[in-house]
Parts: structure tokens; sequence; C-alpha cells
């Protein structure tokens, strides 16, 4: 398998992760799969001898073995067949399938992953197109009433409302008349597996208590060039200093957030900002946000955990980052997903989510006011629907920027804020 990934890849002096299509497979790939295969299945049917040797003694020994007894019994049983019938079987059709078709189902392909330019794991993988067909047929064809509710649940590319009218219903339902379209509700759905019940979901809007036309800001920077690490370490410098700490900085990759973080850390200690970074600080994520959450006026620098996971209210969280468009990584199971799921306006609605989860983490109360910068003047506009009716992106020059995020948090500080 590694050598048909360098083979085709063409990566030998690429220090990131390699993949390539499965198929069609070298002879060798072929050759060894087999024995493999042969290998797998000498394995198994051992297992399953064991499995109905254990299944016959709970019956021919009901009247003798206590529940302690019983109980490992019947756990080495699921175990067997969870191990043995489920995986390996499913490894026995995967490689069957380098051979002939790869299920429709299904996405096949080879993988070299990489760390520092080390090889590190080899592997074939396969992954469902559509992740919520098992999750329907495990999960929710089996539970009695299912929940489903996220802040992030639907995708409305012309924005959701922003605050509850006074007069209406805590609960809305999606007619004609709604707030929220039919496609953003078709997209819930299609995300949560609800399109492969027999019986259509029950729909409810909640809208937002806050007001974030007067709570919040949006900027994006026209004149900081993303390619340019020493451009974007600098603009996260002035922003930072702007708001008096109190930042979140998000990256689309762990390399740019190391080159930044080098850049960032000597200026802003010499201005008493404490800077925390993920992938760089021998701690796990839970502990960097609990002391980002109590240094009230320290920054932060994460990924997509931090962005998907940080809950911090007050004024710990006022300004977030984002150093561009967090486009999806166009690998092999992307591909094949994004073709399954309307091409261009899935990669759309990705990065609409991911926007509108990193905005979401400004606002956790009714006091709680933030600016959410991205230093990316490429953003289309068609994206703009991931942020709050109300909230217009303002495309600005880094240096208005940094005198508009000062003269917000100053008036705020002077008690002179509408909320």
């Amino acid at each position: 398998m590694r050598q048909q990934v360098y083979a085709r890849s063409g990566g030998h002096d690429s220090p990131y992760s390699l993949e390539v299509d499965a198929r069609p497979a070298e002879p060798e790939v072929i050759e060894a799969a087999a024995t493999l295969k042969d290998a797998l299945m000498t394995v198994l049917k051992p297992m399953e001898g064991l499995k109905k040797g254990l299944q016959a003694r709970l019956d021919d020994d009901a009247d003798k073995l206590d529940s302690d007894t019983r109980r490992r019994i019947e756990a080495s049983t699921r175990s067997l067949e969870r191990r043995g019938q489920m995986q390996i079987t499913a490894w026995c059709a995967m490689l069957d399938a380098l051979q002939a078709d790869t299920p429709p189902e299904f996405t096949d392909w080879f993988a070299v992953e990489r760390n520092g330019g080390n090889d590190m794991d080899v592997g074939m993988f396969r992954h469902w197109k559509d992740p919520t067909v098992p999750f329907a047929d495990a999960v929710m064809r089996n539970a009695q009433g299912l929940v489903i509710t996220s802040a992030t649940l639907t995708d409305d590319p012309g924005g959701t409302p922003s605050k509850k009218p006074a007069d209406s219903a805590e609960l809305e339902s999606p007619d004609p008349e709604s707030p929220l379209g039919e496609a953003a509700w078709k997209a819930a759905e299609q995300r949560t597996g609800a399109l492969h019940l027999e019986n259509p979901a029950i729909r409810a809007l909640v809208t937002s208590p806050f007001d974030y036309e007067k709570q919040t800001r949006v900027y994006v920077i026209s004149d900081v060039r993303k390619d340019d690490l020493n451009q974007v370490a600098a603009a996260y410098r002035e922003l930072f200093l702007a708001s008096g700490g109190g930042g979140l900085g998000l990256f689309t990759a762990i390399s740019r957030l190391r080159a930044v973080r080098q850049r960032l850390v000597e200026p802003l200690e010499q201005t008493g900002l404490h800077l925390y970074a993920q992938h760089v600080d021998a701690m796990d994520i839970s502990t960097l946000v609990d002391i980002f959450r109590d240094e009230v006026d320290s920054c932060l620098l994460g990924t997509d955990a931090v962005r998907d996971g940080v809950d911090v209210p007050g004024d710990a969280l006022r300004l977030i980052v984002f150093d561009r468009v967090p486009w999806p990584r166009p690998d092999i199971q992307h591909r094949e997903r994004r073709k399954l799921f309307g091409g261009r306006a899935f990669d759309d609605r990705l990065v609409r989510l991911k926007l509108r989860q990193a905005f979401g983490r400004l606002v956790r109360r009714d006091r709680d006011r933030g600016i959410f910068v991205l230093l990316d003047p490429m953003m289309p506009s068609r994206l703009h629907g991931a942020f709050p009716k109300g909230v217009v992106p303002q495309k600005v020059g880094l240096a208005q920027a940094v005198d508009e995020i000062s003269a917000f948090f100053s008036k705020d500080a002077e008690g002179d804020s509408p909320f």
C-alpha cells in the first residue's frame, strides 16, 4: 500500500500525510490482499467456534451458572461477535473490493500518515459516504424517541433571526412565513439522518434571546495577505492589543498556528498579555480553556477543537480572530461526499456552519459582547448567512478595524454600552 501511495501521489518530498484511491490496485497489492484475507479467515473460524461453544454452555448449564459467570460469558460472546463477524468480515469485504467494485455507499482509499516528514502509519480506509445511514440504523430506528438540538443545526444562506419578537411563541413552526426556509430544514434533516426515517421529523425553532446587532461586530480584513505569516502575525498582535486581551485566535492548520504563535508570544508578553496555544503548550485543551477563562485578559490560539468546545461567558472571550475562510480539506473522503451532497453548495454549507459555530462563542449571556474578525479578503458574500440577521460583515483595512475595536470596548469600559 505504501508503494502504491508514493507511486501515485508523487509526495516523496511532502511533509504532509498522503492518500490515493484504492482502485485500481497494483498487482502486488491484490496479491498481498488475498494473503491477508486468508490469514483473517483462519482467525475468524476458531472465533466463531468459540462463540458457539459459549452460547451452548449458556443453554446446557443454565441451571448451574451463577449470575456473574453468565454475565461474563454473555460479554465474551458479544465481543467475539463484534470483533469477528463484524470487524473481520468487514475487513475481508474491503479486501475483496480491490479486485471488484467498492459498494456505492462507501469510499475506499490508501493513506500514509506522516508527522514531521516521517511515516507514522499506513492503512486502507473505508468510510460511509453518508455517515448518517449507520447512525439512523443503529440509533434512530431503535429509539422510542429522539431529540436532536443545536444552535448550528440548520443552515440558512440568508442568515437566521437574531432576536425573538416580543409577541412570538417560544416555538415556531416552519410554515411559508417562518423566518427559516424549507431549504434550511432540509439541510438539518440531511445532516442528522432524519431523512432516513419512515416518519417525518417534528421541527421546532427557538429563536435567540440575544441582540446580536448591538452586542457584536464582524470585520473582514481587506489588506492582510493570508499567505504571508508575518502579516498575519502582525494582524493578530494589533487586534489582540486593541481588545486588551480576551482574544481567541483560530487557525485552519497547526503549522500556521505554531508559526504565528512564535512571532506573537514575545510582543504580547511585553505588554502584559499572556498567550497560550493548543499544540504548543504541554496541557490538554480543557486545561488551556480553564486558564483562558480565569485570566480575563489572556489570549488563546487553537484549531477546530477549540472552536467547537469553548464555553467562556463574559469578558474573558470578547474577540475571535480567524486566520482564513475554513474551506474543507479537499481529501478523497470529502471529494466523494461533495459529489453526493451538492458540490459547491455542500462546501459553502460546511464553511457557514464552522463560522457560525465560532461566532457563537462570543455571546453566551445577555450582557456579553464581542467582535469577530476574519483575516481573509477573499471571503465571498454568499457566506454572510453564517451570521445572524442584522450582523453585516464590514470589509475594512486592518488599521480601521483596530480603531473600531478599541472604540467598541472603550465605550463599554466607560459605562456607555447600550447593553
